[in-house]
């Protein structure tokens, strides 16, 4: 691999959304990222399905290994591999890795300069700390998911994107690579504390400024969260949709014009008058077809697009040209980002099972012929 973190080792303790998610962004920005999955996990290939990868994305590009972990000789493994790594991440509730002693102190005694990732819904502390938690409900708490809807309608969860994946996994990636930054200077590891109900507040910055200043009310009444006539989606009269963005006042004088727009048109921050001018636009729109929207506005200044589904958004135009998606191992899937100019990202290789790769591995990271098979004789690893 040739993406910037090109040389740097790390052991990712496998888990569930976020610490996955962290774990491939830091393999597709060129890290060699070994998964230690449970040896309880690993299964002998099924007849017949040849070397079908897993289609769980989130583990493109590292390799397996599967380890005991409740084995002492299985924890020694995991050490031993930590004495080469430059990080490690893991997505345990608080208190578990060091049950297993596999804990930041257990770490760093063995490798100084280790970063130590801990990814958690509610953080290392706190009276939630100890519960078991999702995405739905670390956003609830951070008061973000609060903000998030219509006048008049319950919060709309986002998926998962703003609790696992951006408060969560970017959050560690981000946190990793700021560790290795500082470890180049001091020559010390540290460990960080990622939590996604942080994550999810962080996220929320912005808004939390504008509401401090009297600029934020209601959810549903404002200008991002679709209270203004001018940034929203509206249906078309195919039923799909088109979205419209013209905040700035050159912009809403383009889409005005563009889609013809009759009859005086009030002040734009006239929040009164948002929810008359959002039906006179409903209206508009729902005369015409998605794609004739396109027709009419893509290319201009008008900030437009047409909402995509996931296929229609891989064969777009633009995203092609960009190679947004490419497709690997047989599954369309996004681009590792963002992009270098001199030191390109990819994806290493396909989601690996579990397991996969013990042999190899343990052989690469420095353990002897004799040993691995020692190890799998043990059921230390399999």
């Amino acid at each position: 691999m040739s993406g910037p973190l090109s040389g740097y080792r790390v052991i990712e303790l496998a888990g569930i959304g976020p610490g996955p998610f962290a774990g491939m962004m830091l393999s597709d920005m060129g890290a060699e990222v070994v998964r230690v999955d449970r040896a309880q996990a690993v299964r002998e290939p099924v007849a017949g399905a040849g070397e079908r990868p897993s289609a769980d994305l989130l583990g493109r590009g590292r390799r397996s290994v599967g380890v005991d972990l409740k084995q002492p000789d299985g924890r020694e493994t995991v050490l031993r591999l930590v004495e080469r790594a430059d990080v490690l991440i893991e997505g345990f509730r608080p208190g578990v890795t060091e049950r297993l002693g596999l804990g930041p102190d257990d770490c760093l005694a063995r490798n100084p300069k280790l970063v130590y990732g801990r990814m958690t819904g509610w953080g290392q502390s706190g009276s939630y700390a100890p519960t078991a938690g999702h995405d739905i409900n670390y956003i609830a708490l951070s008061g973000t998911l609060a903000m998030i809807g219509r006048q008049g309608q319950a919060p709309v969860p986002p998926l998962n994107l703003v609790g696992d994946f951006g408060g969560g996994g970017l959050l560690l990636a981000f946190g990793v690579v700021c560790a290795l930054l500082e470890a180049t200077r001091s020559g010390r590891g540290q460990v960080i504390d990622a939590a996604m109900v942080d994550g999810a507040a962080l996220l929320a910055t912005m808004i939390h400024g504008l509401r401090g200043t009297g600029l934020w009310g209601e959810r549903g009444t404002n200008l991002l969260d679709t209270g203004a006539w001018f940034y929203d989606v509206y249906e078309t009269s195919d039923g799909r949709y088109i979205s419209i963005g013209s905040i700035e006042p050159q912009f809403l004088a383009e889409m005005v014009r563009l889609t013809g727009l009759e009859g005086d048109l009030p002040d734009q921050n006239d929040q009164a008058t948002w929810p008359e001018m959002k039906q006179r636009l409903a209206a508009l729109i729902r005369t015409r077809t998605r794609d004739e929207w396109v027709a009419v506005l893509e290319g201009s200044d008008a900030c437009f697009a047409p909402v995509l589904d996931p296929d229609e958004a891989a064969t777009h135009p633009h995203n092609v040209a960009r190679a947004t998606f490419v497709e690997e191992h047989g599954i369309v899937q996004p681009a590792p980002a963002p992009r270098f100019s001199r030191t390109a990202a990819g994806i290493a290789g396909p989601p690996a099972r579990p397991g996969q790769h013990t042999d190899s591995t343990l052989a690469d990271w420095g353990f002897s012929a004799e040993e691995v098979a020692r190890l799998k004789e043990a059921g230390a690893v399999r």
